[in-house]
């Protein structure tokens, strides 16, 4: 009788086909294709510092002529895989974008802040700046939400005469896997779409990845940083104030900001609405009014349009923000997720190159002909390419094109366990080629070695720490 593990690694995510002996001079000059785009995109990102849109353009263009494509047909499905991408994707992404800046320009992410921390002793700080960068983090890309905490962190340190990185590092955490696991971050979107896994059990699943993982590389993993770095902080501790546009500003020239309460209603909406539609398709019969409005309600595209409309009335009315101010904010969330969208929707057209190209039918024959279990692979492969490109969100695209595939006759389960697999891998290690080290260094008044001793390691953990969860996960569900 063979173990859990075995049926793991052999059926359905690992099952055996012929192996790289068999392989055809087609076969072989196509994965020489693959791999010559990707060591592309890593040279011109690494080393000519090409922004990820053109690395991933010219990255297609290298495999597709590699692997003897047409050059019209290449360009046609790089073209239909950037436009079914970005149709797919790209309007999810605005409007997370809308929901995190109505978050932050109302007052609501300040609120978040001080009304947990008006609540919190300072034992229970390090789990306090968690909660906090899980609650603005779901709306809000990483870098946003690192650089709207970053003056919080370094307020509550001094106040608390706490060390900095006990302070730090729960943030940190909390923003880090929130990024690379669920959505509507760029990454798991892109994954989803990719893979064609069902959003709202995704959504579930990542969640429950998400809390031990947060807990461990979080405040557990924090106690030993403190102790092992002592960084010196910039020496401005509070929040920079900028002046605000005329028409943002309240009638009454007071600034107030929403409650506590319907901040966080707020925030959570759109995952409620796609969590009660993934339960609703378990365990309401198909076909019934409650199920279809649930369906609905639950789509991703509805549930973060509803979101962001309730938001102008819960955040940005409340907040004295009038329409022009509302309708400012909403404007200013899009023209900084331009290169995001060109990111996505680029990957998009990679891994429709790989597919007509036939460099994935080959990856994925090889990949199960060795016996690799399909979450083993898709981790490996995102790590590699997050070492290599030091970008969380190419290496989650590229690995999620590459694994496509592997994805015939896997249940919708598994399936969502492979995005989240991808994921923790493509938060693996940053260092130096990652620009996310550079802004956890400065802002934080580190060097490079104790970045690296605590920032590089607590991601390591947060990867490893996923996907073992992940690797449980698929044993019972």
């Amino acid at each position: 009788m063979t173990s859990p593990i075995t049926s793991l690694a052999t059926t359905p995510l690992g099952a055996a086909l012929p192996r790289a002996a068999a392989w055809s001079g087609n076969d072989t000059r196509l994965i020489l294709a693959a791999l010559a785009g990707i060591a592309a995109i890593v040279l011109l990102i690494t080393k000519l510092r090409a922004h990820p849109f053109l690395a991933l353009a010219i990255g297609s263009g290298t495999l597709g002529l590699g692997a003897g494509m047409a050059p019209q047909k290449l360009i046609d499905s790089f073209s239909a895989g950037l436009g079914s991408t970005v149709a797919g994707v790209g309007v999810l992404i605005a409007l997370g974008a809308m929901l995190g800046k109505l978050l932050a320009d109302s007052g609501g992410a300040d609120e978040i802040v001080d009304g947990i921390l008006r609540r919190t002793g300072d034992r229970a700080l390090p789990w306090a700046m968690t909660l906090i960068a899980v609650l603005i983090g779901l709306p809000m890309f990483f870098e946003i939400g690192l650089v709207l905490l970053i003056p919080v962190i370094l307020l509550v340190a001094r106040r608390s005469s706490r060390p900095l990185l006990l302070i730090a590092v729960p943030a940190l955490a909390g923003l880090s896997v929130l990024h690379g696991l669920v959505p509507p971050h760029p990454g798991p979107l892109v994954a989803i779409d990719t893979l064609k896994a069902d959003l709202g059990l995704t959504l579930g699943l990542g969640l429950l990845v998400a809390i031990p993982t947060v807990i461990v590389a979080g405040p557990l993993f924090a106690r030993f940083a403190a102790r092992w770095v002592e960084p010196a902080p910039p020496e401005r501790l509070g929040r920079e104030q900028t002046p605000e546009p005329e028409d943002s500003r309240p009638e009454d020239g007071e600034r107030r900001r929403p409650s506590f309460g319907v901040t966080v209603a707020t925030i959570v909406l759109p995952v409620v609405l796609m969590l009660g539609r993934a339960v609703a398709e378990i365990v309401l019969p198909e076909g019934g009014a409650v199920r279809t409005a649930l369906e609905v309600l639950g789509t991703p595209l509805i549930a973060l349009l509803i979101a962001v409309i309730v938001a102008m009335f819960t955040l940005g009315r409340p907040a004295g923000l009038g329409r022009g101010g509302v309708s400012s904010t909403v404007a200013d969330s899009l023209p900084p997720i331009a290169g995001i969208l060109l990111i996505v929707g680029a990957g998009g057209g990679f891994k429709q190159t790989l597919v007509d190209s036939g460099v994935g039918k080959v990856i994925g024959e090889a990949a199960q002909g060795a016996n690799v279990p399909v979450l083993v692979l898709g981790w490996l492969i995102a790590v590699g390419i997050r070492l290599a490109t030091g970008s969380a969100t190419v290496a989650t695209i590229s690995a999620a094109g590459i694994a496509a595939p592997l994805t015939a006759g896997l249940s919708p389960a598994h399936v969502a366990l492979l995005v989240l697999a991808i994921g923790a891998g493509s938060l693996f290690f940053s260092h130096v080629n990652d620009a996310g080290f550079w802004l956890v260094k400065e802002y934080l008044g580190m060097s490079v070695g104790q970045t690296i001793r605590t920032w590089s390691i607590m991601e390591t953990i947060v990867s490893v720490v996923a996907f073992c969860c992940v690797l449980l996960l698929g044993l019972v569900v």
